[in-house]
């Protein structure tokens, strides 16, 4: 029998990060909170534009994204937020959403597969993400729990499930 196997990304849908843009976009438009402090929150190129009149609105409109971006199912961890910038009269908060799991970070898991996991189970790094493979399914699955139970700063998904 072939060894089975599932890898380990760390993506993130484009589409549900310009929706939960779309809709904080919406409600920063329609809350009174927000009246005549210049809030917005846009795409500018590949990075997510956050913009008020004081660092406490600017850092509102951040949560509330980051509130739309839980409902929608997205890892705040693949949110990579910078700290309010004075520019002029406004205060801006630019941020990225991050993809891909480093060299680094693959090789820190894969450390803990080999350490923590169980034995005959293998993992190589392929690019940005990460092949787990063994002769046993059950194994397969005791490496996802293993690595749902730790706490790491980027986030993980499981695809390839075969």
């Amino acid at each position: 029998m072939a060894d089975s196997s599932f890898d380990i990304v760390s993506k993130v849908e484009r589409q549900e990060v310009d929706n939960a843009l779309n809709q904080a976009a919406k409600e920063i438009s329609q809350r009174y909170d927000f009246k005549g402090v210049g809030a917005s929150i846009a795409w500018s190129g590949d990075k997510i534009l956050m913009e008020a009149n004081s660092e406490d609105r600017v850092n509102a409109v951040l949560d509330v994204f980051q509130s739309k971006l839980i409902k929608r199912g997205i890892s705040l961890k693949a949110l990579d937020a910078g700290e309010p910038q004075l520019s002029g009269k406004e205060y801006k908060i630019f941020a990225t959403i991050e993809e891909g799991i480093s060299q680094e970070n693959a090789k820190k898991v894969a450390k803990i597969i080999r350490d923590e996991g169980p034995k005959g189970v293998k993992a190589q790094v392929q690019g940005d993400e990460l092949r787990v493979s063994s002769k046993s399914r059950d194994d397969l699955q005791a490496i996802i729990a293993l690595l749902k139970g730790k706490d790491f700063d980027f986030a993980l998904q499981f695809v390839n499930y075969r």
